[in-house]
C-alpha cells in the first residue's frame, strides 16, 4: 500500500534520435511545478524524467553520426540533461532505458508475463513507422503515411513474440469505468475507450531485424520492442532501495500521440505482471508552430536553451504555464511574440509595477 504522504510524477521519456525542443520541455515544466507544489505542502515528491535509447531509429541515427550505438545515446542524453539544466528543472531521477537497473526489471516483467500465459511466438505483418518506432494498421495511415509524423510507412513481415493484449480488453473497459480519474482530461478518455471498445489486437513485442535493443530472455534471435521497453521505466525506477514507497505513480504525463500506449498498453501489462495500476494518465496537447506540432521528424524544432538563454528560464516557465490549455489536453500554438508579450504585459508591467509599489509603501512607512 502507497504512503498517502508521497507523491510520484513521471513524464514521458524522450527519444534521442534528436536535439530536445521547446515540445519536450511543455510537459517537463509542468511536470516540474506540480513537484514543486507537492514538495510545498510537505510530500515527500519524486519527479521522474529521462530518455528513450533503443530502437532502430536510434541505431540508424546514430551510423549517419559514424557512431556507435552507446557512444550515440550518452551524447544525446546529456543534451537532454542540459536542457532541463537550463530551464531550471529539478527532476529526483533522470533515467535511461540503457541503465542496467532499467533493464533487469524489463527482463523481470517478460519472465512474469510469460510465466501468466501472455506471451507467444507468431509472424508479424503490418506498417511499422521508424519515426515513432510504432505499429499501424492500414486504416490508422493517412495517404500511406504515419498519421503523426507525415512520412511513408514501410511494411513489415517478421518473426515475432506477441503479448496477448486482446485478452485484456474486459478488464481495461472495467478499469475506465470504475476508475473515473485514470485517464484524463474526458475528451482523450473517451478516445480511448472507443477504440477499445473496437476490439484490440496483440501486440508485437520483439524485433528480429535490429541488434540495438535489451535482448529478449526467452530467444536469442529477438530484442525488446522499444516502446514495450520504455514503458517500464515508470515501473523500474521505483524498484531502487527507498523508491519502492512511491509506487503507484500519481500521475503519468504523455502527450497525445503516446494516449494508447500509456493507458492501454501499459496497464496490461501491468496487470499481466501483478502490479498495482497508475492512479492517473494524464494526455496533454502538443505544442505547436505555425498550426503545425512541433517535432524532430517536422523540422520545426526551437531549443529550450537558446530561448532561456534569450529570455530567462523563469519567463519561460510562467509563458508556458500561463499561455496553454495544459489541463484541457488541447493544442497550443508558440511564437516568440507571444512570449514577449507575456512577459511585458504581465510580469514586467502589472507584477513589476506591484513589487514596486509595494516596496515603495514599504520603505515609506516602515
Amino acid at each position: 500500500m502507497k504512503n498517502k504522504n508521497t507523491f510520484y510524477i513521471t513524464t514521458a521519456i524522450d527519444y534521442v534520435n534528436a536535439e530536445p525542443h521547446i515540445g519536450h520541455a511543455y510537459q517537463k515544466i509542468v511536470a516540474d511545478i506540480l513537484a514543486r507544489w507537492n514538495r510545498l505542502n510537505e510530500k515527500e515528491t519524486f519527479f521522474l524524467t529521462g530518455t528513450d535509447e533503443h530502437g532502430k531509429k536510434i541505431a540508424n541515427t546514430a551510423k549517419q553520426a559514424s557512431k556507435s550505438p552507446e557512444e550515440f545515446v550518452n551524447e544525446m542524453s546529456e543534451k537532454f540533461k542540459e536542457a532541463w539544466k537550463a530551464l531550471n528543472i529539478k527532476y529526483d531521477r533522470f533515467i535511461r532505458t540503457t541503465d542496467k537497473d532499467h533493464e533487469k526489471v524489463v527482463l523481470e516483467l517478460i519472465k512474469k508475463i510469460n510465466k501468466n500465459g501472455d506471451l507467444y511466438k507468431g509472424e508479424y505483418e503490418g506498417y511499422y513507422c521508424t519515426a515513432c518506432e510504432s505499429y499501424y494498421t492500414e486504416k490508422d495511415l493517412i495517404d500511406g503515411k504515419c498519421p503523426y509524423h507525415n512520412v511513408k510507412i514501410e511494411k513489415l513481415s517478421e518473426e515475432t513474440y506477441f503479448f496477448r493484449l486482446s485478452k485484456y480488453q474486459k478488464f481495461l473497459l472495467d478499469l475506465y469505468e470504475k476508475n473515473k480519474n485514470f485517464i484524463l482530461p474526458e475528451e482523450r478518455k473517451n478516445e480511448i475507450v472507443n477504440r477499445v471498445k473496437e476490439g484490440l489486437k496483440d501486440l508485437s513485442i520483439t524485433r528480429t531485424s535490429i541488434e540495438w535493443g535489451i535482448p529478449f530472455p526467452l530467444d536469442k534471435k529477438h530484442v525488446v520492442y522499444v516502446w514495450f521497453d520504455a514503458l517500464i521505466n515508470y515501473y523500474s525506477a521505483t524498484r531502487q532501495k527507498g523508491k519502492e514507497k512511491f509506487w503507484p505513480a500519481d500521475y503519468h504525463l504523455l502527450g497525445k500521440d503516446n494516449g494508447w500506449f500509456h493507458a492501454v498498453i501499459w496497464p496490461a501489462i501491468l496487470k499481466s505482471a501483478g502490479i498495482e495500476m497508475p492512479k492517473t494518465v494524464f494526455i496533454h496537447g502538443f505544442l505547436t508552430f505555425n498550426g503545425q506540432k512541433i517535432s524532430k521528424s517536422l523540422g520545426n524544432s526551437i531549443s529550450p536553451i537558446t530561448l532561456a538563454n534569450k529570455y530567462g528560464a523563469d519567463s519561460i516557465r510562467y509563458f508556458i504555464a500561463r499561455q496553454f490549455p495544459f489541463a484541457e489536453g488541447k493544442d497550443g500554438d508558440f511564437s516568440e511574440q507571444a512570449l514577449i508579450d507575456r512577459h511585458n504585459n504581465e510580469l514586467a508591467n502589472k507584477l513589476g509595477n506591484l513589487v514596486l509599489r509595494v516596496s515603495t509603501l514599504a520603505e515609506k512607512y516602515g
